[in-house]
């Protein structure tokens, strides 16, 4: 099979192109949008459109959805696959979506439910994965210089999301309106599997936010994208998570060393130790192998899912107390292969738990890391998409 790989940049790229060469297919890189972020989907369209003129392909994937690869696709009758690994992903309510020619692989059941009624036919739900092979030979080839240097008590890797928050530029003088978002996301912030924002949004809320929020973000393009899904999950969501991550340091920095691998700012965190950004490639496999606990804290946005790091963290070998998720404990068993928190004041206990029985904490990372090598693998789940993919002939 020749596959054209779309790929615009994401950390999960390099590990899928060594499966799919495992898996004995040729693979092109399509590499435009690396290196020009500012491609427009009309150029995509040309652009991808006269390279399959000259180069024919059995099918097109990349990593999220691309509404103009996939109306491109649908022009030429090649089968496109998307496996999506972030969210939100606003992309995934434009019309395209609808496309017969669409193999759309979503890691979050919830966000499966309500995209699948748009092409029930074309849409799946499909965990992620981990390339065990290449993670455990970054591990295994660390110097002892910086296995020591990666060695933590409590780490995690990966953004506060206080950058990368729209909500933030919301200011309003209606204290009515403040107070009810202020209180929704403070109550929301508390429970951990269900994720009521969007249903406790009346329209009038709505209305008033988009109309007092410059700059309020809209499709550029035909879509079944409502305004109250935007500030759901694209504001609402990011907010609640960059808070929940400061509470989540701030909490534990007080009481045990934190280190932090991250490009967020840190100044309102005196006592974590922010590293900076780890190479994911070859330092963020060591970290999760040598680090007594890995915290796994989730976007709100991912309802019920499991992210790229739930995987990173047991296919390296380490120890995960992850927040509450749906989908985890329908794959791994708490106070067997993981252990998960329900609160913060659960979440500072079972850290001082796990630090002081750390022989606990690696017998549950051995049990999760053989659970991975037998049912999470890139090699595993790759089979089972182009399973879906193509099992209608």
């Amino acid at each position: 099979m020749k596959i054209l790989f779309y790929r615009y940049g994401s950390i999960c790229e390099p590990d899928i192109i060594e499966t799919f060469k495992i898996f004995g297919f040729e693979t092109i890189e399509f590499r435009h949008e690396m290196t020009n972020k500012d491609l427009s989907p009309a150029e995509g369209v040309g652009i991808v459109s006269r390279f399959l003129n000259d180069h024919p392909v059995d099918a097109i994937f990349s990593i999220n959805f691309f509404p103009f690869v996939s109306e491109v696709c649908n022009i030429y009758h090649i089968p496109y696959l998307s496996w999506i690994v972030d969210s939100p992903v606003m992309e995934l309510y434009a019309t395209s979506i609808q496309n017969p020619y669409n193999r759309v692989f979503l890691f979050d059941r919830e966000m499966y439910n309500e995209i699948h009624p748009l092409n029930p036919s074309c849409v799946f739900h499909l965990p992620l994965a981990v390339n065990v092979r290449d993670k455990q030979k970054a591990i295994n080839e660390v110097s002892l210089k910086d296995r020591e240097k990666f060695t933590c008590d409590i780490s995690f890797v990966g953004s506060l999301y206080t950058e990368k928050c729209p909500y933030d530029r919301f200011k309003t003088k209606d204290d009515v309106l403040k107070g009810f978002l202020d209180g929704l996301m403070a109550a929301q912030m508390k429970v951990y599997g269900y994720y009521f924002v969007e249903e406790c949004l009346k329209d009038d809320v709505v209305s008033k936010f988009k109309k007092e929020f410059k700059g309020f973000y809209e499709y550029p393009a035909e879509t079944f994208l409502t305004d109250k899904i935007t500030l759901s999950q694209l504001y609402i969501g990011n907010k609640i998570s960059a808070m929940e991550r400061l509470e989540v340091m701030r909490r534990l920095s007080e009481r045990y060393n934190v280190e932090l691998f991250t490009g967020s700012d840190t100044k309102d965190l005196p006592k974590v130790h922010n590293r900076g950004l780890a190479k994911s490639l070859t330092e963020m496999p060591v970290i999760f192998a040598n680090s007594v606990i890995n915290l796994n804290i989730t976007s709100k946005a991912i309802r019920s899912g499991m992210p790229q790091r739930v995987f990173d963290i047991l296919g390296c070998g380490g120890f995960m107390l992850s927040n509450y998720q749906t989908e985890l404990l329908e794959y791994f068993n708490v106070g067997e292969d993981i252990d998960i928190y329900e609160s913060m004041d659960d979440l500072v206990y079972k850290c001082g738990y796990y630090l002081a029985h750390p022989d606990i904490a690696a017998q549950m990372a051995k049990n999760a890391f053989e659970k991975v090598c037998k049912y999470h693998t890139l090699e595993v789940r790759m089979a089972d998409m182009f399973e879906l993919a193509f099992k209608r002939g």
